[in-house]
């Protein structure tokens, strides 16, 4: 089936559930774990913001003009401190209102270590399930994005704010009593980000549908592999777990066309 790649859609159950949604095709993931799977790239990029058809895509789906001047890549959707859109300005200051001058959450997640994250409220659990997220916790809750960004810069000389997704693939996970964590933070943070703190101490725990988690990772892309196939061992965050080790960050490929046969 030919389908145009972005990140899976998910759903938090017993273990996540995983679908490549593209057009009219829908295919459920979880269904193919266990089996030999077969992604054929065809050859078409095609830019997630103006759809058009280019030889190279930056930043998860985006063709250069529009990573220079798209709103959804704009520099404070990595570093959210950098926001403007509470102050009326941004790339594009509807897409702005609509998107970031929405209530937003902090958290804390352990994928392998304990990291500090930034996302809007709507998109918890997506957010920590996309990364791998083993548990989670709500840490503060934000009216607008600049704020968790402030909240997440008090943090990072504590927490990383990055996922070791090395780690995080072969299960590699820490101990850790995120409760505990999280009210000390309560102590490193300025008075005027604290009363934003989270009285929602339920630890979420996320789990996944693999078979087998690789005991050393290699990872693989079309770009320099167009035709992938294997048997597939798992799905964790938004990687595919092939056997031999063999890992497929299917989010970093959104804009692909592939051929995907089971």
């Amino acid at each position: 089936m030919e389908v145009k790649l972005n990140k899976m859609y998910t759903a938090l159950d017993e273990v996540v559930n995983y679908q490549i949604k593209s057009g009219e095709v829908d295919i459920n993931m979880n269904e193919l774990v266990g089996q030999h799977i077969q992604l054929n790239y065809l050859g078409k990029q095609q830019c997630g913001s103006c759809q058009k058809f280019v030889k190279k895509l930056f930043a998860q789906g985006f063709c250069y003009d529009c990573f220079m001047n798209a709103p959804e890549a704009a520099p404070c959707i990595i570093n959210p401190e950098l926001c403007e859109g509470h102050l009326g300005k941004g790339r594009d200051v509807e897409w702005e209102e609509k998107h970031h001058v929405q209530p937003h959450v902090v958290y804390l997640a352990v994928a392998s270590a304990v990291k500090v994250g930034v996302t809007r409220d709507t998109q918890v659990p997506t957010r920590w399930i996309d990364q791998g997220a083993s548990f989670a916790i709500k840490l503060a809750e934000v009216p607008y994005r600049k704020l968790a960004g402030d909240i997440e810069v008090a943090l990072k000389g504590t927490f990383t704010d990055k996922t070791n997704w090395r780690s995080m693939l072969k299960n590699d996970i820490g101990d850790f009593e995120l409760e505990e964590e999280k009210w000390q933070c309560e102590e490193l943070l300025p008075s005027d980000l604290a009363e934003y703190m989270s009285e929602d101490d339920d630890i979420i725990e996320i789990k996944y549908p693999v078979l087998e988690f690789p005991e050393k990772v290699k990872s693989i892309g079309f770009d320099k592999e167009p035709n992938i196939e294997g048997k597939l061992m798992g799905i964790k965050g938004q990687y595919l777990l092939l056997d031999n080790n063999r890992v497929l960050n299917i989010r970093k490929h959104t804009g692909y066309y592939v051929d995907i046969q089971s």
